[in-house]
């Protein structure tokens, strides 16, 4: 298997790369980084990398004037996605990913923090990412904000709570809202850092309902993997 450049544009601290590392290494790729967060960060230029990995955080995908880079960002993954890289986006970085490809992103009606379920679409269980995945599994999520699905985009699933969980983009490109990348020490992670968020309503958990149903993190991690494995081979190949 060829080694892949993979870039990873990380937002905080204390929302990683997660089961994703564990992949990198054993394929043995090489993984760098751009951190937002450090005082002198610098995207990398499009021949540098084949893969993108763009990370989660709570900032919202127009709030530049507390990030002034989100805007660079933007750019940067119009850029990356018409060069055709190979580019997966978790959670905000989905909603990233939407927001350069010309979609609306908006505060959805509910909060959706915890585990619940989400749905294939009919073009989901035909996708070549999903093929083999049941219709419904559970899976980790931790976001307020949705969005328009992109012109020219599949949308691949939704739950109750939100429509856009997940699409793809020209087979390249996939954008989940949920976290399968989610690890006992990240989900840790997050807890610390964002625990004044659960405030419990319908789809938001308390911290002990979250820590209560870890069991379905072995099923999202091995999900995920195949989802990478996926992605590798359609980016050997096209």
């Amino acid at each position: 298997m060829r080694t892949q450049r993979i870039h990873c544009l990380q937002h905080v601290p204390f929302e990683g790369l997660g089961a994703i590392k564990s992949w990198i290494e054993d394929r043995e790729h090489h993984l760098t980084y751009t951190r937002f967060y450090e005082d002198h960060y610098q995207l990398p230029d499009l021949n540098q990398f084949d893969w993108l990995i763009v990370l989660g955080g709570p900032m919202g995908v127009y709030d530049d004037e507390l990030y002034p880079w989100l805007k660079a960002e933007r750019n940067f993954l119009k850029e990356a996605i018409f060069a055709h890289k190979t580019i997966l986006g978790i959670c905000l970085g989905s909603q990233l990913i939407a927001s350069a490809l010309g979609a609306r992103i908006f505060s959805n009606k509910e909060k959706e923090i915890g585990w619940f379920d989400v749905q294939l679409t009919q073009q989901g269980k035909q996708h070549f990412l999903f093929h083999g995945v049941p219709e419904t599994f559970k899976v980790f999520h931790w976001h307020g904000d949705t969005f328009k699905l992109p012109e020219s985009a599949t949308h691949l699933a939704r739950s109750v709570a939100c429509v856009q969980q997940a699409f793809s983009y020209s087979d390249k490109v996939l954008g989940v809202q949920f976290h399968l990348e989610m690890t006992p020490e990240s989900l840790q992670e997050i807890l610390k850092a964002c625990d004044n968020e659960l405030i419990k309503d319908t789809y938001v958990q308390t911290e002990q309902e979250i820590l209560s149903n870890q069991d379905a993190m072995t099923n999202n991690n091995q999900l995920l993997l195949a989802l990478l494995n996926k992605l590798e081979e359609r980016s050997l190949t096209k």
